[in-house]
Formats: structure tokens, C-alpha cells, sequence
């Protein structure tokens, strides 16, 4: 809600004599220098202080029809200017105004993500969330599943509830294929390019925007982007002090607490922000629980041409483990299937028991401590000086410690084979298989800085800039206790392993904007070194030592049909290097090579009053892409091959009507197909000489890559301060490997989430706010992530797993804010 006391006390002196001819008003928004600023947010007020919002298209106009003569108060803000605040007499049938925004006299946090970001004339595909729509959708679950909306993503959670250990896809392309930043500064692990979410939790709460770059998008810092990248701002200055306490409750015993300060800016330009969270739930899952806390301070220096700024920000999580999944007889309720199963796997009578006496929440571990325990700290030093009107550099440094283990309990193991250490001797008789506790552990640091230099001149906007990111990784297990230990010491290692890798890169990129055209064009070198020695937890020695060169280039091209109109071309290259697993499992004499993307993007965007469309088509060419194809390595690990040809190619579109004043919808859908061209899978027959059975499949479906998906959101205020807003979300088949076996897939779904918001203001508090969310309604039952293995013992045998979501599950929060 927008409140403007001095304004609307203004408009209620002058607004009784109105009269009730429609009018309307045509307004431009500009900079100093004349240029138009597209994307402006423009907002008005009635009497009643209800508000109206639009955006500025492409020519910088905007529109508000249907109202009453009369004057109204006037909002408009754009990054990087003051916001402008006045009003406006309205005198039917039109009013025609031009308003010039001046910039900001100091610097502010949006010139630390600029460099990484598209501009919003840029000829690409990316969407932008602000910290308005983050905040409104922030009762504690993780970031996935508040941006779960938005186009062409599928969320997914261990847990089932949307805390824990909680999985993105983003057309298909998983987490470890999904460049992800805070402020410039990558977030994927160097070694496995994935993107933990459990070791950031509530950090939702000290973000100011999202950008989300669908496709390989801009050049950014880190791993390569293969499905999109997610670049996150976290809080810039705010103008006066304040201080949030949010807590919220719900299903599953789900709590979170948060207390958030900001000091706004101060006569020095200093400024000061921070957060403490403590979020915990027991999970859908049985004993999937989580204990998660995070705190996020930064403090910064905002000068006319200089600014400084040091982010420190950390989670610790434990969880209990629920990666195992669910057996699909478990789900059917097949008491022979799971009886099966058991056998199959060589349950023992308590594992069977729990298995057939669970429900859709089974969950195979029992040890009471099977958790995984991890803390990672981030610290970020941001500095931005304008050495002329046109020229500015910023530079950043970043440091992350990350340590922790999973804990597992062993039954039966085999201390020789399994650990390296020698069979203990009991009595006088040897001893074969103890039951003991484990943990594996990685400690890593990681560290590196950012650059750029950004030079504008007239339409032209260059940026050269890039990095230098140091990943040191340590691998190691412990035996934490064993029932026969023999000569096994408390907390020794039984292995031992290094991972260190090198991530340079420098990009060069011009953008032209103005008149009709946009024009891009972005160019990176990166280099990596990787090597990685010792022994790994399968009592393996490894000894990689790698380096690939890789030249990315891209541009696209914009044209302004007219005002309200555009369309955009965009072509990329992306190369990106194999992952550890993929190194440390190959079979012998095999050495993984890396991937390319060729990214082709073709769209049409539209800004009129009422109605918002964004509409672009894509072709993803894969060479070399690394899919799992059912092969062990000698070890029995899974292994990863390259194909030589795949492919995803779609249609976009996202829609947003004004339906009503205040009656917003937005619906999207994404329809693909995304191909392998050549498949060879291979199943292992155990039944007598352990033969390796090869079948070619020709043009198959990439696993975990739907058809369709789409999603539908209503937003409506049907009084001042109450908002109701309905969001529908459709996710078709998808499969669990790249067979496309109609036995290997999960069903396509449809959930429906309702939220509830009602704010009071300047009641004892700044702003109350009560807001309940109720996901899956319908209390679909569902699940959105599995896995699956085929082999033959006498007979062929495949095993599907799933991860089944919760039914309909409720979030109450209440925020106080000072």
C-alpha cells in the first residue's frame, strides 16, 4: 500500500467538487537529458486513498482512463532517480503532462548488480521481481517457491512444505545448470555448479530485487548458465530509518522469526541495515525436519560520486535427511511391491516394518540423528566510484567459509572393503559387518573479486569487466562410532580428498539504446582450472588435473514498432566444464568433455494501458551434453556421458490484464520440446555373468523437462488495505530418465495456493500487517521430483522414486513495522 498523508489530505479539500465526466490523463516520463524511461512505476490516488499503478512504455508514456475530474496525488519512481511526488488536477476529457526526473545525488546499491543485469530495453528474455512482490510472499518459505509463479520454473522440496532442502528448474535445466549471484558475486558451489537454498534461509527477507534471465542471458560471474541465471540484489540504502518484526506459524509446526533494522540514510551518507531469522518445521516428510538461522548485516558510505559498502550475511542449517525418497509401490499402497522392494534391497525386518506402515510421508531414515549439519558465512566488500560523468568503476571483493557433514547410520558394513580398515577380532572369531555411525564432511573456502568500468556515452553504454574466483575444497569421512571397532579410533578419517579450482573471466559489453533500435552485444573469455587428488569416500584414488578455455559471445537486437511496441532478437554461445562427480566416476580411460549451448531467443513485448504481453519464442541447441545413461563405473557410482545432439525449443508467454482498477491477473505457459536425438541406455543383468544390455532410443524427452507448464495469478484489492491473491500453477509429465517410459514418469499436477493480507496503518505501529497463506487448496496430491534404476535379475526390474509435496498446508504471519 501507498500512502500519501500530506497529498491526500490536499485532494480531500479539493476533490468534493468534482464532478462525474470521465477523464484522463496522458503523461511522459523523461530524464534530464531528454531520454525516455521505459518502465517507470506510476501510481495515483483517489479520494478514498485507494491506489492505481501503471508503467511508462516505450516512448516513456503512460495512461490512467475512467476518472472524475478532480486533482490526485502523483507517484512515479525509477532506479537510480528521486522519486517524484505531486499532484495533479484532472479536467476531463484529458490532461497532458511531461515530467523530467532527476537523479539521485549519491550512488546507490543498483550500480553493485548493473554490470550482470540486463537493462530493461535489453534484447533478451528475463523478467524482474521487486522487493515489494518478494516481501509479499515471504511467510519462510524458500526462495523457489516464492518466484515458484513466474514462467517456465518448477519448484520442488525434499521436505515436501517448501523449507529444507528445496530444487529449482527452470526449463528444465536443474539448479547446477542455473547461475546464480548475490550482488555479482556467484552462489553455485564451484565443484558440483549447484545452488543450495537450505544454507540461505530467509534471505528473501534482505533482498530488493530478483532478475531472472531465462536462457544463457547476459555475462555474468561464476559457473555457466545452461537454463538461466538468477541474479539477486540484496537491500540498498533506504531513505528513513525503520525496523521490521515478522513472525510467522503453520502446518507442519512451522515457525519463523525474524527482526529486521535500517538505519535509512544519514546526514553523513552513511548507512546500516540488518537481520536476524531463526526458521524451523517438522516437515511433510516423517522426520524431515529443519533448524535453520541466518543473520545479514551491511553497512555502507553513499556519497555523490562514491560509495562502499560491506555485506556480511550467514545461514546454519540442520535437517534431518529425506533425500531417499519415496518407493512408488509405498505411494499405490502395494503391499506386494513394497514386500518386494524390501527383499530386492535387502531390508531388514524394522526397515520393512517401516516401510509398510508409512504412508505418502514415508521416509526411509530412522536414526534419530541422520541429519545433515552445514554452515556457510558469506562477507562482501562493494566499492563504486564515478571518476567522471560517464565513467565509473566498481570493484568487489568476496570471501564464503563453508563447513559441515551429513551423518549417516551403516548396517552390516564391511570395515575392510568399505572403510580401509582391518576386521576386528571379537572374542577370538573375526567380525565381518558392524553397524556403525559415519559422517562426511567438506570445509571449503572460496574467494575472488569483481570488476567493471562502465563508460556512457550519448546512446552508448560500455562495460568491461569480469573476475577472479579460488574455490579449496576439502573431502573427508569419519567413523564416529562403530559396534565393533577394532582398531578404528573415535572420529577417524577413513578418506581424504582436495578439490581446488580456478575461475577467471573477463567480458566486454556495448549496449546502444534510443530512438527505434536497442542493440547488444557481449562478449566473455573464461578460463578454469580444476584439479582434484586424494582418496574419495568410495576408497577410490582420484587425480584430475584440467583446464578449459571457453569464448562466449552474444547479441540481440530490439525494435520499437511504436510506443507500445517491440520485438527483440538474441543470440548466444555458452560453454560450460563437466562437474567433480563426472571426473571422479568416469570408468577408466574415459574423460568427460565440456558442454556448448547455442541459444537462439525471438520475442514481442507490448506495454498499453490494461494490459502488459511478453511473448518470445527459443531454440537451445546442446553439444555434448552430460546425461546420466543408466552406467556404473567400476565402483557401481553413476556415471554421466556426453550426447553428441539435444535440444529444447519452446513458446513463452506471459500476460498481465488489468482486469478492473484494482483486479490484476497474470498468466503464463510455456510449450516445448525438448529432445535427445540418440539415447543409449544401459541396464545391468545380474542374474548370472553380470551382461551389459545397450538400447537406442532416437529423439526421446530430456528427463525432467514438461511440455507444459503454466501458472495463472489474480490479484485483486476488493477494499483499501485488503488484498486476496490466487495463484494456480500447472506442471505437465514429466520423465525420470531420458527413455520417455510411460512406467517412468511423474504425472503431470496442479496446485492452487490462496493468500489473505490485511494492513492497518499508523495504529500504534507504522503498518500492521496480518497475512495468511493456504497452499494446494485442493489438496492435490502430487509429487514433483524423483529418480529412477533398471536392472534384470531373472527378470527386468525397475525401481521409481518420488518425493511426494504436502496437501493443502497453511502459513499465518504477522509483521510490526517501525
Amino acid at each position: 500500500m501507498f500512502k500519501f498523508t500530506m497529498y491526500a489530505a490536499l485532494a480531500a479539500v479539493l476533490m468534493p467538487g468534482i464532478c462525474n465526466a470521465q477523464a484522463q490523463i496522458n503523461g511522459m516520463v523523461t530524464g534530464r537529458d531528454g531520454q525516455a524511461l521505459s518502465g517507470a512505476y506510476v501510481i495515483i490516488e483517489n479520494s478514498s486513498g485507494r491506489t492505481t499503478t501503471s508503467f511508462t512504455d516505450y516512448a516513456g508514456e503512460f495512461r490512467f482512463n475512467n476518472l472524475r475530474d478532480g486533482t490526485y496525488p502523483l507517484m512515479i519512481r525509477y532506479l537510480g532517480f528521486e522519486t517524484y511526488l505531486d499532484t495533479i488536477a484532472v479536467v476531463s476529457p484529458s490532461t497532458q503532462i511531461s515530467i523530467v526526473l532527476i537523479p539521485l545525488p549519491f550512488l546507490t546499491d543498483e550500480v553493485v548488480v548493473e554490470a550482470t543485469r540486463l537493462a530493461p530495453n535489453a534484447p533478451a528474455t528475463f523478467q524482474n521481481i521487486d522487493k515489494e512482490e518478494l516481501n509479499k510472499l515471504n511467510l519462510g518459505q524458500d526462495l523457489p517457491f516464492m518466484i515458484g509463479w513466474t514462467p517456465s520454473l518448477v519448484a520442488t522440496s525434499d521436505a515436501g512444505a517448501g523449507i529444507g532442502y528445496t530444487g529449482i528448474r527452470i526449463r528444465g535445466s536443474d539448479q547446477t545448470r542455473i547461475n546464480v549471484t548475490v550482488n555479482g558475486i556467484p552462489i553455485n558451489d564451484p565443484e558440483s555448479q549447484g545452488v543450495f537454498w537450505v544454507n540461505m534461509p530467509d534471505l528473501a527477507s534482505s533482498l530488493s530485487s530478483v532478475q531472472i534471465q531465462r536462457g544463457l542471458g547476459s555475462s555474468t560471474n561464476g559457473s555457466g548458465a545452461f537454463g538461466a541465471s538468477i541474479n539477486m540484489e540484496t537491500a540498498g540504502v533506504e531513505q528513513e530509518a525503520g525496523a521490521l518484526i515478522s513472525n510467522s506459524f503453520g502446518s507442519f509446526n512451522t515457525r519463523r522469526h525474524t527482526v529486521q533494522f535500517n538505519s535509512g540514510r544519514l546526514g553523513n551518507g552513511f548507512a546500516m541495515e540488518g537481520r536476524l531469522s531463526q526458521i524451523a518445521s517438522d516437515g511433510y516428510i516423517d522426520r524431515a525436519s529443519s533448524d535453520l538461522r541466518s543473520y545479514y548485516l551491511s553497512g555502507g558510505y553513499y556519497g555523490e560520486k562514491t560509495m562502499v559498502k560491506a555485506i556480511a550475511f550467514s545461514g546454519k542449517e540442520r535437517t534431518y535427511q529425506s533425500w531417499y525418497g519415496t518407493p512408488q509401490s509405498r505411494l499405490e499402497n502395494d503391499v506386494d511391491g513394497m514386500l518386494t522392494h524390501a527383499a530386492n534391497e535387502g531390508y531388514s525386518e524394522a526397515q520393512t516394518e517401516n516401510l509398510l506402515n508409512s504412508g505418502r510421508t514415508y521416509n526411509f531414515y530412522r536414526y534419530e540423528n541422520e541429519v545433515d549439519d552445514y554452515q556457510q558465512d558469506h562477507y562482501q566488500l562493494h566499492a563504486t566510484h564515478m571518476i567522471a560523468p560517464q565513467l565509473k568503476v566498481s570493484v568487489a571483493g568476496h570471501y564464503t567459509y563453508g563447513r559441515g557433514f551429513f551423518e549417516q547410520f551403516r548396517e552390516g558394513e564391511d570395515l575392510l572393503n568399505d572403510y580401509g580398515k582391518p576386521y576386528p577380532v571379537v572374542g577370538g572369531e573375526t567380525v565381518f559387518e558392524t553397524d556403525l555411525i559415519r559422517r562426511r564432511w567438506l570445509e571449503n573456502d572460496f574467494y575472488g573479486s569483481t570488476y567493471s568500468l562502465n563508460y556512457q556515452e550519448g546512446r552508448h553504454d560500455f562495460t568491461l569487466g569480469g573476475g577472479s574466483h579460488f574455490y579449496r575444497g576439502d573431502h573427508f569421512g569419519e567413523i564416529v562410532w562403530a559396534q565393533f571397532a577394532g582398531e578404528v579410533a573415535h572420529n577417524e578419517r577413513y578418506y581424504e580428498g582436495v578439490g581446488n579450482k580456478d575461475d577467471h573471466s573477463t567480458y566486454l559489453k556495448w549496449q546502444y539504446g534510443g530512438g527505434k533500435w536497442n542493440l547488444m552485444a557481449d562478449m566473455q573469455v573464461r578460463q578454469v582450472d580444476y584439479e582434484t587428488f586424494g582418496i574419495d569416500n568410495d576408497l577410490v584414488p582420484i587425480d584430475v588435473k584440467t583446464d578449459f578455455l571457453f569464448f562466449n559471445p552474444k547479441a540481440g537486437v530490439r525494435y520499437n514498432l511504436n510506443s507500445q511496441s517491440a520485438v527483440y532478437a538474441y543470440l548466444g554461445r555458452g560453454n560450460r566444464e563437466p562437474v567433480r562427480n563426472d571426473f571422479i566416476d568416469a570408468p577408466e580411460g574415459v574423460t568427460p568433455t565440456f558442454e556448448t549451448l547455442n541459444n537462439l531467443e525471438i520475442g514481442y513485448n507490448l506495454i498499453r494501458p490494461g494490459i502488459i504481453v511478453n511473448i518470445n519464442g527459443y531454440y537451445m541447441d546442446y553439444q555434448n551434453q552430460l546425461v546420466a545413461t543408466g552406467e556404473l563405473n567400476d565402483v557401481g557410482a553413476i556415471v554421466r556421458r556426453n550426447v553428441d545432439e539435444s535440444y529444447r525449443a519452446g513458446i513463452e508467454g506471459d500476460v498481465t490484464f488489468q482486469i478492473a482498477r484494482r483486479l490484476h491477473w497474470n498468466v503464463n505457459a510455456t510449450f516445448s520440446r525438448n529432445k535427445i536425438r540418440n539415447f543409449d541406455e544401459v541396464v545391468y543383468d545380474y542374474s548370472v555373468d553380470f551382461d551389459i544390455i545397450n538400447t537406442r532410443y532416437t529423439d526421446t524427452d530430456i528427463a525432467f523437462s514438461p511440455g507444459v507448464i503454466a501458472a495463472s495469478r489474480i490479484m485483486w484489492e476488493p477494499v483499501k488495505n485488503l488484498e486476496l491473491d490466487l495463484i494456480s500453477k500447472y506442471v505437465g509429465d514429466q520423465y525420470l530418465d531420458n527413455t520417455q517410459n510411460e512406467g517412468r514418469k511423474i504425472d503431470a499436477y496442479t496446485t492452487t495456493d490462496l493468500r489473505i493480507a490485511y494492513s492497518i496503518e499508523n495504529l500504534l505501529f507504522k503498518e500492521i500487517q496480518v497475512s495468511l497463506l493456504v497452499n494446494n487448496i485442493f489438496n492435490a496430491e502430487y509429487s514433483s521430483n524423483g529418480y529412477t534404476y533398471s536392472y534384470i535379475y531373472g527378470t527386468p526390474v525397475t525401481e521409481n522414486f518420488f518425493y511426494p509435496q504436502a496437501g493443502i498446508n497453511f502459513l499465518a504471519g504477522l509483521n510490526l513495522r517501525f
